[in-house]
């Protein structure tokens, strides 16, 4: 089993920035992805960042320029640099992780973030 647990959410006004953080514990294997996911209300979850073991990153077209997703391998943690925040940003943001090898996922509970003048 594998447990994450996301932290760093809160109320930030526009333009403003966040870092969340999301820590793994357990059997976490390599290879894997870490990434990170957010569900705004009423509507579907979404992608918004991955980072492969080996530090390959992938973004949703929104979240470039804005957003650096980030890992330290050593402490098993994935973080999320969010910048120039917008209102549509507000959602809940959820932690990822996927060992490749035997295709297993896991979710964290989740880190409210909302962007509000």
């Amino acid at each position: 089993q594998v447990q994450l647990v996301e932290s760093g959410g809160g109320l930030v006004q526009p333009g403003g920035s966040l870092r969340l953080s999301c820590a793994a514990s357990g059997n976490i294997f390599s290879p894997n992805i870490m990434g990170w996911y957010r569900q705004a209300p009423g509507k579907q979850r979404e992608w918004v960042a991955s980072i492969s073991s080996v530090g390959g990153t992938n973004y949703a077209d929104s979240m470039k320029g804005r957003f650096t997703i980030s890992r330290d391998n050593a402490k098993n943690t994935v973080y999320l640099q969010m910048n120039s925040l917008k209102p549509e940003d507000t959602a809940v943001y959820y932690c990822n992780l996927r060992r490749l090898v035997l295709k297993l996922e896991y979710w964290g509970q989740g880190t409210q973030v909302t962007v509000s003048s």
